[in-house]
């Protein structure tokens, strides 16, 4: 079986299945696409027109993270999901909150002004303030054991560690569980390895080519 992740080099859905990939020591090919400019071929094989994009065997492409890791769990040993029903579905459940995390991230990100922040600064800590009363004792979302919870909030997470350099924010600092979980993840070389080495300096010129609020006091 050939893999094949279609990528852009900020993309956290990406990096999702980059950490699945990376944690179950998978040889993939890893192609960058310019979003501004997307290609026509890419066009032609991802129906919503994002990434990710996983292509099997070059003629199956599945597209959407959750999707992605999903089936690379369900074929490539070891499963990261948890053999009983319904904490598979919990998993799932939490999952599928992180996705709507990022997109409250993202909101956060690029907001220009004080109140597109505030708005977006409330949805995403409400979420992760949920998520720290469900955390465990740790040091991963499932105790001992990485599961899809950490590849699904390890992009997250690294954001917030960069935007927090940036811009002190008090209330990512006020969630002690998450910021355990964060450090212990950022040391996984699964984690580590699935941005570039330059990230941080490329998330800052795509926030400062957005006008981003965050930026606004350096």
């Amino acid at each position: 079986m050939t893999l094949e992740l279609i990528s852009f080099p900020l993309c956290p859905y990406v990096q999702r299945s980059v950490i699945t990939l990376l944690h179950k020591e998978v040889l993939f090919t890893l192609t960058h696409i310019d979003l501004a400019h997307k290609p026509e071929w890419f066009l032609a094989i991802s129906p919503l027109g994002k990434v990710p994009c996983l292509r099997v065997d070059t003629d199956i492409v599945l597209f959407e993270s959750q999707v992605i890791n999903e089936y690379l769990d369900e074929t490539l040993p070891p499963p990261l999901h948890p053999a009983n029903p319904l904490e598979r579905a919990r998993h799932r459940a939490w999952i599928a909150l992180g996705g709507e995390a990022l997109g409250d991230q993202f909101q956060m990100m690029v907001a220009q002004g004080e109140e597109r922040f505030t708005a977006a600064h409330r949805q995403l800590f409400d979420k992760l303030q949920r998520l720290e009363t469900a955390m465990g004792d740790g040091p991963f979302f499932a105790g001992e054991r990485f599961s899809l919870v950490d590849a699904a909030f390890a992009p997250l997470f690294m954001r917030m560690e960069i935007l927090h350099a940036l811009r002190p924010l008090p209330s990512w600092e006020s969630l002690g569980k998450l910021r355990r979980w964060t450090a212990q993840l950022m040391e996984l070389p699964e984690v580590a390895g699935s941005v570039r080495a330059d990230f941080a300096n490329l998330l800052r010129n795509y926030l400062s080519e957005k006008g981003s609020l965050l930026l606004r006091s350096i």
